[in-house]
């Protein structure tokens, strides 16, 4: 019997051009130890432990039994839902904002980062991205036929860009993505550095787009500037916010963007194309969560913090040259050997059953650095560390590197 010639046409050129997501490569090498019965910890994606607040889920529970939220919503998003994030704003940083026309509430902030280039890049465009970076400012870009163009991030400029070399690369470019506090770096902003950042983009003509997603995780004080605050920023750029770190809410997927009228008036026509806007309930459940007095961040800090010294102090007794960042749940941890950080993974896992992602995958410039999450139980974090602290006998590595 002739077996039947599949009518399936080859996947689009600009699915080829992705790259393999990172985290699904780290999860298919998981799950393999998985199978073997191994005691896997895993450090390698952020998506916090804890649960929603409970003055949340309360919120919610009484939204979602309420039917007039069970019809499609708003591409908008409700009023009172824009109204609260414009309160948080002015509250949080000072920042006014119109929430008829400056804000626009997304599926996820991740969502609208990928759907923005969709509203400015035509096939052949450029668009500036850190590297290391969050791969959805690259692939946002591929898929809207757009050319990523990769500026560097070092640590000796504290993995902030060199503004005055990246006028080079800005011919031709229609978007600039920063993120701070970065992932996967964990480097801090400054407003002095959000200031030269809307110099840039007048003197370009390169719009900045700023990913805050970890805005409001910072230790021992340390509270983090929005771009929006720098005289000018709202007519040059906007930024990209979510309560998906700040109250453990990654499985709601619910975000917002903020800024430019323009930029936020084109991203919604992308969007009333594509989606059908945020689930009311959810959105009613955020404005709850806006409205939190400190409590719970507060004690979210300290579990991170906790967390971010046993896990410091155990690598560096282990050779490691880390020092605690000032903000995010990451650790960007040199490697302390010549090897490359794909293998320095691999060994981690192998050897120590931890799962930690290599920082290539965040692109070229992140090689050298290993990426740990700390989204996981304190008990979890203190066990890593007690394996950790085997690396001592790793032939690249003892317990008394400098």
């Amino acid at each position: 019997m002739t077996a039947m010639r599949s009518i399936i046409p080859p996947v689009a050129g600009r699915l080829q051009q992705l790259p393999p997501y990172l985290f699904v490569q780290i999860d298919a090498m998981k799950n393999r130890l998985l199978r073997q019965g191994r005691d896997v910890i895993d450090m390698g994606v952020g998506d916090p432990d804890e649960p929603t607040p409970g003055f949340v889920l309360q919120a919610m529970v009484k939204a979602i039994k309420d039917r007039a939220n069970h019809q499609y919503p708003s591409n908008k998003g409700l009023a009172v839902f824009r109204e609260a994030i414009a309160r948080w704003y002015r509250k949080r940083f000072g920042v006014t904002l119109d929430p008829a026309a400056e804000i626009l509430p997304l599926i996820g902030s991740k969502e609208g980062i990928a759907h923005l280039p969709l509203a400015y890049v035509n096939p052949g465009d450029r668009v500036l991205c850190p590297d290391p970076c969050y791969p959805p400012y690259r692939t946002g870009t591929i898929l809207a036929g757009g050319i990523p163009v990769s500026f560097p991030l070092f640590s000796k400029n504290q993995f902030l860009p060199d503004l005055d070399q990246l006028k080079k690369q800005a011919r031709k470019a229609k978007l600039l993505f920063l993120n701070y506090p970065n992932n996967p770096t964990a480097a801090v902003a400054t407003l002095g550095f959000f200031r030269d950042a809307v110099a840039f983009a007048r003197k370009t003509k390169v719009p900045v787009c700023h990913d805050a997603a970890y805005s409001e995780i910072g230790y021992r004080g340390f509270r983090h500037p929005s771009f929006l605050q720098a005289p000018g920023a709202k007519e040059v750029g906007i930024e990209f916010h979510s309560l998906s770190k700040t109250f453990n809410m990654t499985g709601w997927r619910i975000g917002w963007v903020c800024g430019n009228k323009q930029m936020i008036a084109a991203l919604a026509k992308v969007k009333s194309n594509i989606d059908s806007g945020v689930f009311q309930a959810i959105q009613l459940a955020g404005i709850q969560a806006l409205r939190d007095n400190g409590g719970h961040l507060n004690r979210m800090l300290r579990i991170y913090e906790t967390r971010m010294n046993v896990m410091v102090q155990a690598l560096q007794k282990a050779g490691w040259p880390v020092t605690p960042p000032k903000a995010t749940f990451y650790l960007w941890t040199p490697i302390p050997s010549s090897k490359r950080s794909q293998e320095v993974a691999a060994d981690l896992l192998e050897k120590q059953a931890i799962v930690a992602t290599p920082g290539v995958g965040f692109g070229r410039y992140g090689e050298g650095f290993i990426r740990f999450s700390l989204s996981i139980p304190t008990p979890r974090i203190r066990e890593a560390a007690r394996r950790i602290g085997r690396l001592a006998v790793w032939p690249y590595t003892t317990a008394s590197s400098p």
